[in-house]
């Protein structure tokens, strides 16, 4: 046990907090991060200058509390989205993580459980830590896969209270089809089930990808989740969101701190979503790089699974350690999500990307020379 584990352990924490290490992925000082799933594009000048405006505009009035009900943005956020929605159906929060953490606090908590199916987002199981929610693993398929029967079943037989989907998943990067949402909606009936889908990376997906949106109607149990950390380049500035029935969103008013999306966070949501054209450009950009990954890591003779995501997850390394470490002292990080043989890449620039393919191709040569030797 590590000398903070140690100290940690002394004080008084809940059971079921005890031993476990916070999220985090490595954070080095390198010239090149694909390890995060950050847009590595920067904010467009245009975007750039219309938040400084009206983060300036917003900062005269910091003495005085912010919309607690933060309507432009509610307001912005359904038209992005389309399908119908009103600003009654949005809910925003500090990154999606906040969001998902006050849907588990609303219908969480001691005594009920949430269902998701790793290899998946890691923060869920500590989300639910966090809520006092047992968390439940489901089980995927050899390829990771998940199809509308096996979700459906593994809802039946664990009746829990929650359902977490990740689509496109995290770290696989591929979406589930509307089928195992509704699926898994549809088994969840007599255990009055939530089933969140959380859609985080939804702007990368190919064309024809659909969202969990079109599901909303007539489906008062089915929240979905976005964030504009991704397609949208404000990482830094955390928002995230949730579209779901007008009762979801009064739930998270039972549960959210008092003004807890700040004037300057409301503010610079709202100048981005003024220019999403030039910001969805660079998503174009990032989903070309991201297809150019997958089609050169074929002909590598790895195995990219099909992506609708700004990452690409690869399987078929020998040695996976040694790739990771050799990338990193060419100043390219990648993750390491754990898995046997498999790596994990963001989609950057042009730039970004053929450093990350040129090098990995040299250490795979090295590889095989070594092999051979």
């Amino acid at each position: 046990m590590s000398d903070l584990l140690e100290r940690l352990s002394r004080l008084p924490l809940r059971d079921n907090l005890r031993g476990l290490e916070p999220y985090g992925a490595p954070q080095l000082d390198v010239p090149i991060l694909l390890n995060v799933n950050e847009n590595t594009h920067p904010l467009p000048a245009e975007v750039h200058q219309a938040i400084v405006a009206e983060v300036s505009a917003v900062a005269a009035g910091l003495n005085r509390y912010p919309d607690r009900e933060f309507t432009e943005l509610r307001e912005r956020l359904a038209g992005y989205l389309g399908h119908g929605l009103e600003p009654e159906n949005i809910w925003a929060g500090n990154g999606s993580n906040e969001v998902l953490q006050q849907i588990l606090q609303a219908f969480g908590g001691p005594g009920r459980t949430v269902l998701s199916f790793p290899p998946t987002y890691s923060m869920y199981p500590l989300l639910a830590s966090g809520t006092d929610t047992e968390y439940i693993a489901g089980v995927r398929s050899g390829d990771f896969g998940l199809t509308a029967e096996d979700a459906a079943r593994q809802v039946r037989e664990q009746a829990p209270n929650l359902v977490l989907l990740c689509s496109p998943n995290n770290p696989t990067g591929t979406a589930l089809g509307l089928d195992v949402v509704e699926a898994v909606y549809a088994a969840g009936e007599a255990s009055n089930t939530v089933v969140i889908v959380d859609e985080a990376y939804a702007e990368f997906a190919h064309t024809g990808t659909a969202s969990a949106l079109s599901l909303l109607p007539g489906r008062e149990r089915l929240i979905v989740s976005r964030t504009m950390s991704k397609a949208f380049a404000l990482a830094g500035a955390r928002l995230g969101y949730l579209a779901a029935a007008p009762e979801v969103c009064d739930a998270m008013r039972l549960v959210r701190l008092p003004y807890h999306l700040s004037a300057v966070t409301q503010a610079t949501a709202n100048a981005a979503l003024k220019h999403i054209g030039a910001l969805l450009a660079n998503v174009e950009d990032i989903k070309g790089q991201r297809d150019r990954i997958v089609d050169e890591l074929t002909r590598m003779g790895l195995k990219p699974a099909a992506s609708d995501s700004n990452f690409v997850f690869f399987g078929g390394l020998e040695d996976p350690k040694r790739i990771w470490q050799g990338l990193l002292d060419a100043g390219v990080l990648v993750r390491d999500v754990g898995i046997p043989g498999h790596l994990r890449v963001t989609a950057g620039t042009e730039v970004e990307t053929t450093a990350f393919l040129v090098r990995l191709e040299e250490l795979l040569a090295d590889g095989a020379t070594a092999a051979r030797g």
